[in-house]
């Protein structure tokens, strides 16, 4: 009887067996890798800073030194390019600001002021990102208005030139979202030495910092 039991256990086991191999398999659930973010593509976006520099002032009977100051409001836009599976970014970058930066220093019943009403440069990038922070130094060419005016009594005179020079700096932004990038820089920038020659007074401006703070919205991926 054991026997038998046996055989009839042994056989019911070999039939499930081959019932289970004959089941269809169920595939594994695919893996759907989720993009990191990426620095690539284009933007634009508004921005504020404050600025400070260095003027000098010569005349035949000395010099005055006048440290122009003051604020600005613009935008900048730009393209960045990151390269694969690299934490390499590159890209350029242009903006403009309208500015209200200025100095007035005086002398001997004499003054002299320098303004600056508008700025703008266009820089290449390089930067590091980390995930949705990046990095970044940039340089390029600056341009600005540079206003002088010269009073002695009643008589006065002024004059405007555009000054061009060299601006670098460096910054860091962070993607608060995929389209929203906020930022802070500071930049270094050397504007030459233009000379205005009113009333006899040579007036050379010289280079200027500024720190930046914007925000801007980031096109695609």
């Amino acid at each position: 009887m054991k026997s038998k039991l046996a055989l009839i256990g042994g056989a019911l086991l070999l039939s499930t067996s081959a019932y289970a191999a004959d089941l269809p398999m169920e595939a594994a659930p695919a893996i759907v890798a989720v993009p990191s973010f990426s620095w690539t593509g284009g933007y634009v976006g508004a921005q504020v800073g404050y600025a400070w520099g260095d003027a000098n002032f010569r005349a035949a009977g000395g010099s005055l030194s006048a440290k122009p100051k003051g604020w600005m409001v613009g935008g900048y836009a730009g393209y960045n390019i990151q390269l694969d599976n690299s934490p390499l970014v590159l890209g350029i970058e242009t903006d403009f600001n309208w500015a209200d930066i200025d100095r007035t220093r005086g002398a001997f019943g004499a003054s002299a002021k320098t303004q600056t009403d508008w700025t703008g440069a266009t820089r290449a990038r390089v930067g590091f990102a980390v995930d949705r922070v990046l990095f970044y130094a940039a340089g390029g060419v600056a341009y600005a208005d540079r206003e002088v005016k010269v009073r002695a009594g009643r008589l006065g005179a002024k004059d405007n030139k555009t000054a061009v020079g060299w601006t670098i700096g460096g910054g860091v932004e962070s993607a608060v979202t995929d389209n929203v990038v906020v930022r802070a820089e500071y930049r270094y920038t050397d504007l030459g030495k233009d000379t205005f020659r009113l009333a006899g007074v040579p007036v050379r401006s010289k280079y200027e910092h500024r720190v930046m703070a914007g925000v801007a919205y980031k096109f695609g991926w």
